[in-house]
């Protein structure tokens, strides 16, 4: 994912969307500060959180994202047009299933591993 051509602070709107629908507090405060840090306003990182965008084209890109989460097996060719007709790539469209499942394994696994926002460290203890 280190070689991904969606921008930072796209790639943080798709990682706010997705997480607010998995439910990690850790994750979200985590993709909070990198939005920040990627020059998202609290509105841009609001509206990623509800699933959308003021942009026509990133709108489109979270809600595939969002459905690549919710329902994989339900996604057809003209859900994929859709989103080339506003623009994207096929490398771009692809990249979303690498920020979704990566997003799915540390949203499924930090609570697991008892990781909680404020936590300290990666085993959720507080560090010295």
């Amino acid at each position: 994912m280190k070689r991904v051509k969606i921008p930072r602070a796209l790639s943080e709107k798709l990682s706010l969307a997705v997480q607010e629908w998995i439910g990690c507090g850790t994750c979200r405060a985590s993709h909070r500060e990198a939005g920040r840090e990627a020059g998202l306003s609290e509105t841009d990182m609001e509206l990623a959180r509800q699933g959308t965008s003021t942009d026509p084209r990133e709108a489109a890109l979270i809600g595939l994202a969002l459905r690549v989460l919710a329902e994989p097996g339900a996604l057809a060719d003209e859900d994929v047009a859709e989103v080339r007709a506003h623009g994207w790539s096929d490398r771009v469209i692809a990249e979303v299933v690498g920020v979704v499942a990566l997003n799915l394994l540390t949203g499924a696994f930090n609570p697991l591993a008892g990781i909680q926002p404020g936590s300290g460290d990666r085993a959720g203890r507080d560090v010295p």
